[in-house]
């Protein structure tokens, strides 16, 4: 895709997402969010993820999470979903996730920058970017809009920064959609996109049968996506980078909330608060 083609507001779209994923990925990444979903009662990690992400859909059945979150092997939210839900509410699970989320913010940030005029206002024009776009759509992202936005600074922070992570991902599968690309195909072409060799060794599917991950390989060979020794073709990687140019397009709209003084400040705010959280490892 030539640049003449992008979308005028793609590269903001873009620096956002690098700018607001640390931020998210604090649930993930540090302690805090862990021991709030098992202190709920949540066995296991994966019982508390599931229960915490899917929540804002109420309660459906695991087929439905499966297809809101695309990328999961099948069966594995039927693992977790609705077993997860039986003696924990999912709006329990959702209200533990935010807490622990804000609290590693809180930790890693430090008390100065956490209560700080920047860290106010970032949280104020991230909120206005995430709730301010179309849900048509945008499943993970509409669930989550129907819950209450925080009122502490941090927590509201990491709740919107939330919303254009979820907005971001429904548009993403769009894009998977539209390049025929299932969530398994998906997680080899950004194993090879980040140079990880053989792409069947990435984190998010060494675990699955190797018969499932030969006939997803054979998948992408058969359409010349990938070479006999597992790398990227040129089509292979045409069709990965239209992928992420049709994700940061797709992503545009909550920025449009904004005005282009807005977007420049939040992005002045968001630096030094993603370098810390970049530093501490959340990436």
């Amino acid at each position: 895709m030539g640049e003449t083609r992008l979308h005028p507001m793609s590269h903001i779209a873009r620096r956002m997402f690098e700018l607001l994923e640390p931020i998210c990925l604090v649930t993930f990444f540090a302690d805090e969010c862990n021991e709030e979903l098992a202190a709920l009662g949540h066995r296991t990690y994966w019982d508390g993820y599931f229960a915490s992400r899917a929540a804002p859909l109420g309660r459906v059945p695991a087929q439905v999470v499966h297809a809101a979150f695309y990328n999961f092997a099948d069966g594995e939210a039927a693992r977790h979903i609705p077993s997860a839900w039986e003696t924990i509410p999912p709006e329990a699970s959702v209200a533990a996730r935010q807490r622990g989320s804000a609290a590693s913010l809180r930790r890693i940030l430090g008390a100065e920058l956490a209560a700080s005029p920047g860290l106010r206002r970032a949280a104020d024009l991230t909120t206005k970017a995430a709730t301010g776009a179309p849900t048509e759509g945008r499943m993970m992202y509409a669930g989550m809009r129907t819950l209450q936005v925080p009122r502490d600074p941090v927590a509201r922070l990491w709740h919107s920064a939330t919303m254009l992570r979820e907005h971001r991902g429904d548009g993403h599968i769009a894009a998977l959609l539209g390049a025929r690309i299932g969530g398994t195909e998906a997680h080899v072409l950004s194993a090879l996109e980040m140079g990880i060799h053989p792409p069947e060794s990435f984190g998010r599917i060494h675990h699955l049968p190797n018969e499932r991950l030969a006939a997803v390989m054979d998948g992408l060979r058969e359409r010349g996506l990938v070479d006999k020794d597992s790398h990227f073709t040129d089509a292979g990687r045409a069709t990965k980078h239209r992928i992420e140019t049709l994700t940061d397009e797709l992503a545009v709209p909550p920025y449009d909330a904004l005005s282009p003084a807005e977007r420049d400040e939040l992005i002045t705010e968001l630096e030094p608060i993603t370098a810390i959280l970049l530093a501490a490892g959340s990436q």
